[in-house]
């Protein structure tokens, strides 16, 4: 069975669903080139082992390396949803002092917003805003937008994940685009949150708009919002 690997981003982490087996060959390099991509602009990376069936010694050893490699650009690999007989692996190997291990994603995404919290008590990254948008390339610019006017962002394509990081970030805005859909039931979990948040949409537009123009516009409509936010919260 060879492995397929399924990534999306949950506000800071970047979650890698993997299904197959990891091992010598084809597979093993699949994996250590797809984190390695990654590493260029990401750093947390939550491995969803739920779906892999086999782990050789290759694997094993590829993974404690790429764990090596995040960690040395200041950020960390954890495992999720490890199947019965690879956390045996990881027991025999002594290898769960190693990896942190968590039963499902919202643990594992929770850990690293926890981390974070407790290693810079002393600074504020800013008031925290959610953006949840259809298109990666748009989410891209979203992010080193408003990071780079002091905001605090997390971004995600899909309003299941959102809910995560609604419920550790806590933003303060979400910026809603256009098209996205869900299941029924996280729809309405959505809706019943984004009720008791301040939300500006992002009309289809936006994504076609001269960039220095939608920066402008958006970052004005942002600190209007924000601004009235505090007026009411006081």
């Amino acid at each position: 069975m060879p492995l397929s690997l399924d990534t999306r981003g949950v506000g800071k982490v970047t979650i890698i669903r993997c299904n197959g087996r990891i091992v010598a060959g084809l597979e093993n390099e699949a994996l250590r080139t797809h984190i390695s991509g990654l590493l260029r602009d990401r750093r947390n990376f939550v491995l969803h082992l739920g779906d892999v069936v086999l782990i050789d010694s290759t694997g094993l050893g590829t993974m404690v390396r790429l764990l090596t490699s995040t960690r040395q650009t200041r950020g960390d690999l954890k495992l999720c949803n490890v199947p019965q007989n690879i956390d045996k692996v990881l027991k025999i190997t002594n290898l769960t002092k190693l990896f942190e291990t968590h039963d499902c994603e919202e643990s594992a995404i929770s850990a690293f917003y926890q981390r974070s919290a407790a290693a810079e008590p002393a600074t504020s990254p800013g008031r925290p805003i959610i953006c949840i948008h259809p298109n990666n390339d748009v989410l891209a610019y979203l992010r080193e937008l408003l990071r780079r006017g002091g905001y605090d962002v997390h971004t995600s394509s899909s309003l299941r994940d959102s809910m995560i990081l609604i419920r550790v970030a806590r933003p303060d805005l979400i910026l809603l685009g256009p098209g996205l859909t869900a299941s029924s039931s996280a729809q309405q979990a959505f809706d019943t949150a984004r009720a008791k948040i301040n939300v500006l949409e992002l009309g289809p537009e936006f994504s076609t708009l001269e960039a220095g123009e939608a920066a402008a516009h958006l970052l004005e409509s942002i600190q209007s919002r924000l601004n009235l936010k505090q007026q009411l919260d006081s």
